[in-house]
């Protein structure tokens, strides 16, 4: 009896000095332990889903500058969902899976809000292109105010961003800054948009400017994403055979509009002689990346051999 009454003093001191162990470990390496959350209680983490406190240490973008502090971009993600725009995404029912994932990437001026169900309604990273700030300004509240923790980055040419007040679109992030201060927004360096364009080069054969072609916001959320992410998994975007494919599903080219159709856009922009998104191009420099990179897509499936 005695034995048992001495024992318990000294587990008691071993648990805690485990505990503290686990908690040096916590610090260090921003990692939850189950272990620990028994010690000291669970956190209130309501809305937040556990691969949130999974991140790794952040990761320094040097391509990406913040509007308001003029530091780069500091992001670092575990598994990343990325979900497209595309009218795939109607009736898909994924929207619990994606809001597990560490970040959620969505691209432009797609809401979540009436669409939670099929697309999820958290967003940590949103890569919007020049010609859709104006979208977002005109629901800043939405946008900046209510997702005030969400990272925006903006990319454009150097004539719409240039920061000497004739930049069109950088004036217009600087306005939306000074009245929601605690809105994340940064914007693609000239050396960042020079960079990517090259990698377009680099892969397809053909300069981007000569060839009349626009990159597209798809473009420059892969590039970020597989410096940033682990893994990343899309969510709802087709692949370069899919509209020449017999009996494939016509969807509308967004999923939170009626009109365009996506196969009909994909194709006019692949043939236009000037200023087109080279969208099948594209996807099959994606699917070129994916062989490389922890990457799957589907809503479509993509087979990617």
């Amino acid at each position: 009896m005695a034995c048992i009454l001495k024992r318990k003093p000294a587990l008691a001191v071993s648990f805690i000095a485990l505990c503290i162990l686990l908690l040096a470990m916590r610090l260090a390496n921003d990692v939850t332990f189950p272990l620990l959350l028994n010690c000291f209680g669970q956190p209130k983490t309501k809305g937040i889903p556990l691969s949130y406190t999974l991140r790794q240490p952040l990761q320094t973008h040097y391509g990406y500058i913040n509007v308001r502090t003029q530091e780069p971009l500091q992001l670092n993600c575990n598994h990343c969902a990325v979900v497209s725009n595309s009218g795939q995404m109607v009736g898909q029912k994924v929207g619990e899976e994606i809001d597990r994932a560490s970040c959620i990437w969505r691209m432009n001026n797609a809401p979540t809000k009436g669409f939670e169900e099929d697309v999820g309604y958290m967003t940590m990273v949103r890569v919007v292109s020049h010609t859709s700030v104006p979208l977002l300004l005109k629901n800043p509240d939405y946008f900046f105010k209510e997702a005030s923790t969400t990272i925006y980055v903006i990319w454009g040419p150097f004539r719409n961003m240039r920061k000497d007040g004739n930049g069109i679109v950088y004036n217009m992030l600087k306005k939306t800054v000074d009245t929601y201060p605690d809105a994340q927004i940064y914007v693609t360096t000239e050396q960042r948009m020079t960079y990517c364009d090259g990698v377009f080069k680099d892969e397809t054969g053909k300069d981007r400017v000569q060839s009349g072609s626009y990159l597209s916001t798809g473009w420059f959320t892969f590039i970020l994403a597989m410096d940033a992410c682990y893994s990343i998994h899309v969510y709802g975007m087709i692949n370069e055979t899919y509209c020449t494919t017999e009996g494939y599903r016509k969807v509308p080219y967004h999923y939170y509009e009626q009109g365009k159709d996506e196969c009909n856009e994909y194709l006019l922009h692949e043939h236009a002689p000037y200023g087109g998104h080279r969208f099948i191009t594209e996807k099959k420099v994606f699917a070129k990346w994916a062989k490389k990179h922890r990457i799957v897509f589907t809503h479509p499936n993509w087979t990617v051999s």
